[in-house]
């Protein structure tokens, strides 16, 4: 016998579910609620509504690769662990040969997506950007190229001494496919000041975003959550994100990031829990319900809470990887290598109970001969 809504939302979150039930917009008020209710398990049963209401029970995953070709940055962000620094990790930039052989090593992978980015390196001339996305499309021709954040696009663009538009048009000409979300962390101008002051403002990311949507450039968005934000200002993000994309209608994705404070100027912050991760996810379902997808990164919020996850609004598990040298495993810089292979992807899935789809960047369905096994043995773990 089914169990009645208000048995598992309480009168407290009843009339939520009567606006999701007939698809209406959610205020700040009712995210605020859904932020700081204590009936998780009620925000969950939402979330899911809407998430089946989209996908049913499809799971998307993408074959993948990161580069990240520099980590000499001048941003000196207090959150981040990447950047060259005294103590920290050695500062290196890629040739270009050395991004060819960054490919090679996984030559015989059928991926169909390279996500690519680093630092800010003023050194860096205008060319190497364009050389580097021809250098991804020359040595794995029919890639996606998911390159540079808001923050690299500016300074591609003052490096050059070209705008915006100019910038991204060049790009695309080198073969640039789509933009990341990253560079604005969480768009509020106190956590901005605070944490990373030299980076872009909130309107000044905004209007990278808009100069993508202008060239039909698709872009993903996200959100770094669980460092010094409170649950107003993620509330606040989230709108201002449904806000730009009811005007420019570009993005693709909402992926909530985990902070992990270990190698950064906040290494006494504690980790988020898996409540925050499962509730950020649930409540970014709920209010943006202008983005088809919402993803959870298994690399940052590690594997069991991104299979909860997909039962708590998320419909896409990121990819296999390869490497993620944003953040690293056990706060170890030298283990870099953070991978699941197609078969623990689907098993990862197919273990909660949903159905394994396999996409590419623009979220096409890829059929695939290759038989899977889906049966879940080992999976590797970003720890908490």
């Amino acid at each position: 016998m089914a169990i009645a809504p208000g048995r598992i939302l309480g009168e407290e979150l009843l009339p939520i579910y009567e606006k999701v039930r007939q698809g209406q917009r959610l205020s700040f008020e009712d995210g605020m609620l859904l932020s700081t209710t204590r009936n998780l398990t009620g925000v969950a049963y939402l979330a899911n509504i809407v998430r089946e209401r989209l996908h049913g029970a499809k799971t998307y995953y993408v074959r993948n690769q990161h580069i990240n070709y520099t980590n000499i940055c001048n941003k000196f962000c207090k959150f981040c662990s990447f950047y060259a620094k005294k103590g920290g990790p050695d500062p290196y930039e890629m040739s270009l040969e050395e991004v060819r052989k960054r490919m090679e090593w996984y030559r015989d992978m059928p991926i169909t997506e390279i996500h690519m980015v680093g630092g800010i390196n003023p050194r860096l001339p205008y060319e190497y950007y364009m050389d580097l996305v021809r250098t991804v499309k020359e040595g794995r021709p029919g890639v996606h190229v998911k390159a540079f954040t808001a923050v690299e696009i500016v300074e591609i663009a003052r490096v050059g001494k070209v705008s915006i538009d100019k910038a991204l048009a060049d790009l695309i000409e080198a073969g640039l496919d789509s933009l990341p979300g990253g560079g604005i962390e969480v768009l509020s101008d106190r956590v901005h000041a605070e944490l990373f002051g030299k980076k872009l403002s909130g309107e000044e990311w905004k209007e990278v975003a808009r100069a993508a949507a202008r060239l039909g450039l698709r872009q993903y968005a996200t959100m770094l959550y669980g460092h010094i934000e409170t649950a107003e200002e993620r509330v606040d993000h989230l709108i201002q994100l449904r806000e730009l994309q009811d005007e420019t209608k570009h993005f693709l994705t909402f992926t909530p990031l985990c902070f992990h404070p270990e190698g950064t100027e906040l290494e006494d912050i504690p980790h988020p829990t898996a409540d925050m991760d499962l509730r950020v996810i649930a409540v970014s379902r709920l209010m943006l319900d202008n983005f088809e997808h919402i993803k959870s990164f298994w690399i940052m919020n590690t594997v069991p809470v991104t299979q909860a996850a997909l039962w708590y609004g998320a419909d896409d598990a990121d990819g296999t990887v390869q490497e993620y040298e944003i953040t690293y495993q056990d706060g170890d810089q030298g283990n870099k290598k953070q991978a699941l292979t197609r078969d623990r992807m689907i098993a990862m899935i197919t273990e909660v109970g949903r159905i394994p789809i396999e996409r590419d960047s623009l979220y096409h369905e890829i059929k695939s001969d290759e038989p899977a096994k889906p049966r879940l043995t080992a999976v590797p773990m970003a720890t908490r």
